[in-house]
């Protein structure tokens, strides 16, 4: 009997067939990724490529079910794809143990699969799958889980809601006075050593930290604390300096752990009716300290005495130094400095972070946690379910059919669905229909294009002279930015010599290019770029010329906010595909906010305003103005 005879019953000839001959990517191979890739396999999916940057750990075995003891510290794509193969030989698989926003995962590579599914547990990451799969108008099915609760939804470019049509809560932050000055909790620490003191010493500034809020208070009490960090901040820069001798340990220590402390103590009024801290010595813990840190780090469940903590900061820093070290080595001469970036599942920027929450928890009287513990508060993980992964693995197989068999749009939108699973007294399933886009959505309404160009021979004055104004009917009001940077408008014209090698565009890079004229202004474009080396005799970007890019009325449009941007939804080809309202303002406030989205939307990406305390929003119940779209 044919392994598959069952599956064609349940399926019919006809989707049975598509399945086999079907290639799929699954991102993420965690705790959904198991179930899922397991589903796959056994219902016969012909080709399935697994991506996952993460290794397993002790923790993910009572859930992650491919994986044993043996495979610790061992890929999870490598590993779930040798476990999973063996369940159905006929099925090829292919695993990336890889970051699935490197560079050769670009547009082109997603555009191979009939269907991605997503099996992550970061916003981040969502997003660029999400951004990846309109841009190659690939479907996308998307879920997720916290505890009992879960969610499937299908992504189609055009005819559903995105990952991002919907805002998303923004992740919490803490007043910079907590965090800096009185901490109460042991995630005020963490956030110290996560944000604050591992991002000035290996990363970047503390001010491009998201989980520090540097907005005042009622009273205005936040400043001064601001402007302590700020010069304390320069001092840590000077510390940084001494990296990579015997002394960079002591003097980052007895900066933030000895100085910093005395220097609250000071303030007497502070500490009336409370615990005041205590600074720590770093000789005496030298002293005191005998025990080596490979030794403490063999237990990550057991709490580290100050002593444990102590060797193991001065052993992370070591480390790190290093990494930093090697980086700028081989770092090429004219390129930004080399950073490093917090990872929970790096080991050693968490084991800094770890003992340095820990110590400050013991200045303050906070008690301190494993390592174990603070994995979990510093990389936000949710606590997961193996019934509730189980459950939404084989939804998101349920929603893959669906999108095989209605490749009419209409159909689409008729039966495919998104899914909740809930804890509840009256039901624990909950489906609804797809929506329809949002027209304001900061993702999917930007009109995405592919770009072939050869990245050594173009210059940024090619895109902007020859395609944006002669091909595309661009004016001279538009500005071009990359990762929120600015690379030309009508003011900056410095980088126009400049090769896209030079400015950092490389294969899988994206520029936003957007329209600041008056009239016939058009809607956001975001260039993905497909580097290759071009014949000499052809230009070294592909010719856009019978590309049309849809217009929008500036008048009409809402001002540019966090969550939206008001810009009407565009497909491949330029042309839209609805209309939208928007918010009607006078001839005063569209000077006004002209002039500031002018000055500051540059970073906007097509998608986010940064700095967007500063822009004005005007709000008008009528809501009333309309935007045809050509």
């Amino acid at each position: 009997m044919a392994r598959d005879k069952f599956a064609q019953q349940s399926l019919g000839g006809t989707l049975h067939g598509m399945v086999k001959k079907s290639r799929v990517l699954m991102v993420g191979a965690g705790g959904i990724g198991c179930e899922l890739l397991k589903n796959l396999v056994l219902t016969g999916f012909g080709e399935i490529h697994i991506v996952d940057l993460d290794t397993i750990d002790l923790s993910n075995l009572n859930r992650q079910f491919l994986f044993r003891n043996e495979h610790i510290k061992k890929s999870k794509a490598l590993v779930a794809k040798e476990a999973a193969q063996k369940f159905n030989p006929n099925v090829k698989i292919e695993a990336y143990h890889d970051n699935i926003k490197d560079p050769q995962f670009n547009v082109a590579w997603f555009q191979q699969f009939n269907i991605v599914f997503n099996a992550l547990d970061n916003l981040d990451a969502r997003r660029h799958v999400n951004k990846m799969c309109l841009a190659g108008n690939v479907p996308l099915i998307e879920s997720g889980t916290t505890g009992f609760n879960g969610n499937v939804q299908v992504i189609k470019k055009g005819d559903t809601e995105c990952y991002d049509c919907v805002p998303k809560p923004t992740p919490k932050t803490f007043a910079t006075c907590t965090i800096r000055s009185t901490p109460s909790q042991l995630i005020h620490c963490i956030v110290w050593g996560k944000s604050y003191l591992f991002a000035e010493l290996f990363g970047i500034s503390e001010d491009d930290t998201p989980e520090l809020d540097q907005s005042l208070d009622k009273e205005g009490n936040n400043a001064e604390e601001i402007a302590k960090l700020r010069e304390e901040a320069t001092k840590l820069k000077r510390v940084r300096e001494q990296m990579g001798s015997q002394d960079f340990p002591r003097a980052v220590f007895e900066m933030v752990f000895k100085d910093d402390i005395e220097r609250l103590l000071s303030m007497e009024d502070m500490w009336k009716g409370k615990r005041a801290p205590v600074a720590l010595d770093f000789d005496h813990l030298l002293e005191q300290s005998k025990i080596p840190a490979a030794t403490v780090l063999q237990d990550d469940q057991m709490v580290w005495s100050i002593e444990e903590n102590f060797a193991i900061f001065v052993d992370s820093i070591f480390r790190l130094s290093q990494r930093l070290e090697n980086e700028r080595a081989e770092k090429e001469v004219g390129n930004s400095a080399p950073i490093l970036s917090f990872d929970k599942d790096d080991v050693d920027t968490l084991d800094f972070v770890v003992a340095s929450a820990n110590l400050r928890a013991a200045i303050f009287g906070i008690e301190p946690r494993s390592k174990f513990d603070i994995k979990q508060m510093a990389g936000n993980i949710i606590p997961a379910i193996a019934t509730t992964n189980a459950m939404t693995a084989g939804l998101c197989v349920l929603q893959a059919f669906k999108i095989l068999r209605y490749t009419d749009p209409e159909q689409l939108k008729r039966h495919a669905q998104v899914v909740f699973l809930t804890r509840t007294t009256e039901r624990n399933l909950a489906a609804d229909l797809v929506q329809p886009p949002n027209p304001e959505c900061p993702t999917c309404s930007v009109a995405q294009i592919t770009l072939t160009v050869d990245t050594a021979r173009a210059k940024l004055k090619d895109l902007v002279e020859e395609v944006l104004k002669n091909q595309l009917g661009y004016g001279e009001e538009l500005s071009v930015t990359k990762d929120g940077d600015l690379l030309y408008d009508a003011d900056e014209d410095a980088h126009l010599e400049k090769t896209f090698s030079e400015l950092g565009i490389t294969m899988g890079s994206s520029v936003i290019v957007i329209d600041d004229a008056d009239e016939d202004t058009k809607v956001n474009v975001e260039f993905s770029i497909d580097a290759k080396e071009l014949p000499s005799t052809d230009k070294p970007i592909n010719s856009l010329e019978d590309l049309k890019i849809a217009t929008r009325s500036k008048a009409a449009l809402p001002v540019a906010a966090p969550a939206t941007n008001g810009y009407g939804h565009a497909n491949m080809n330029g042309t839209s595909n609805g209309t939208m309202g928007g918010v009607k303002r006078s001839a005063d406030e569209a000077s006004l906010e002209d002039d500031i989205v002018r000055k500051k939307g540059k970073v906007m990406e097509g998608k986010q305003v940064k700095e967007a305390e500063d822009i004005l929003v005007i709000e008008d119940e009528k809501n009333d103005g309309i935007i045809e779209l050509d």
